[in-house]
């Protein structure tokens, strides 16, 4: 049974500060991305960058989510910095709207990632107000798991955004990796990874923020191993007065019951793909996902909840926790901050339960 505790434990998984052994190396300035990086589980194309959107630095852009863009945001002449600020050196990756570049920030010669997006050639009006809610709420967070934005501005009829770069690749890359060498993470680096990820989660619903497209390829490895949450495009500000969200957007192998099924969903789904990464973190592999699996199969495996149990050398509070999380119903599933309270529970007190 899960605790019955409501906490903020936002300190239970950055405390740890030894480099954690993903199987990568920091990239260079020269390694360029392979195409296939570029393709996840199921077939489904998305943008694998390390890149993702703002810590507001003397920029005058207002981000309110009207869809008169002129409106909405300045031309940033008070913000001193431009594309001229920046050494751009090779393209990492691109979207419908977007490029992503790596790049040096030139006064200081901080190496950061700049995302490029052409916001005034969104012909929809939905994918605007999307893109300037990235903004807003990436602005809005300071985390040390979260990727950290440093600034935008618009020019050349383009949203620029300039974020923290992750050196070391996303986990999606380690999980691959150690997943052709037959390699399983050691279950106390596990725990010491996924109390990392609840740790930016919890600072995120604590703020009724969801994330809404958790997977491996959105988290991402830092110089010194440890991970931090990006892509949080799909994130939606939630009011007091807007408990669930309508849309179907996420990744499919990753997706809710509720979301496959196309039904309102709120901060639960969030619960339910954490499950799926606790599970793919101890056995390099989604619980749902099969190769040449049909999309139907694949829905209906998530909306049945029919996943191979976890191996029995699984830590006791491992398989409590995947077990939990992965509930088709979304209210019997356990809050981030009851996740967090199991998570901060020495490793060794843990074994000995």
């Amino acid at each position: 049974m899960m605790p019955e505790i409501n906490m903020d434990c936002e300190t239970s998984g950055h405390h740890l500060h030894n480099r954690l052994d993903l199987g990568l190396s920091p990239m260079d300035s020269t390694r360029t991305i392979n195409p296939a990086c570029i393709q996840s589980h199921g077939g489904e194309t998305s943008l694998m960058d390390s890149t993702r959107t703002t810590n507001h630095v003397g920029s005058t852009i207002d981000f309110t989510t009207t869809s008169d863009l002129t409106s909405e945001i300045s031309s940033g002449t008070a913000n001193p910095e431009s594309l001229a600020s920046y050494q751009l050196h090779r393209l990492l990756g691109r979207g419908k709207y977007s490029q992503v570049y790596a790049a040096t920030h030139a006064q200081t010669g901080m190496q950061v990632a700049m995302k490029k997006v052409a916001i005034f050639d969104m012909m929809d009006p939905q994918a605007r107000v999307d893109c300037l809610r990235e903004v807003k709420i990436l602005q809005s967070l300071e985390h040390p798991n979260i990727i950290k934005c440093f600034n935008s501005f618009i020019q050349d009829n383009e949203l620029v955004i300039i974020l923290e770069w992750a050196e070391a690749g996303d986990l999606g890359l380690a999980l691959k990796s150690r997943a052709q060498s037959g390699a399983l993470f050691p279950q106390e680096q596990v725990h010491e990874l996924f109390s990392q990820i609840c740790s930016a989660m919890v600072h995120m619903h604590n703020r009724r923020m969801m994330h809404r497209d958790l997977k491996p390829h959105n988290i991402f490895i830092a110089g010194d191993g440890n991970l931090k949450l990006g892509d949080l495009g799909l994130s939606r500000y939630f009011s007091s007065r807007t408990l669930q969200a309508m849309s179907t957007v996420g990744t499919p192998c990753y997706m809710s019951p509720e979301c496959i099924k196309g039904h309102p969903y709120e901060f639960s789904s969030d619960i339910w793909s954490l499950g799926c990464l606790l599970y793919e973190l101890l056995t390099l592999r989604n619980p749902f996902y099969k190769e040449h699996q049909s999309l139907y199969v694949l829905g209906k495996n998530i909306t049945s909840c029919t996943y191979e149990p976890l191996p029995s050398h699984v830590a006791p509070h491992f398989r409590d926790l995947v077990t939990a999380m992965l509930q088709p119903c979304p209210n019997s599933r356990p809050t981030i901050n009851q996740i967090c309270e199991v998570l901060k529970q020495p490793w060794g007190q843990l074994q000995g339960r």
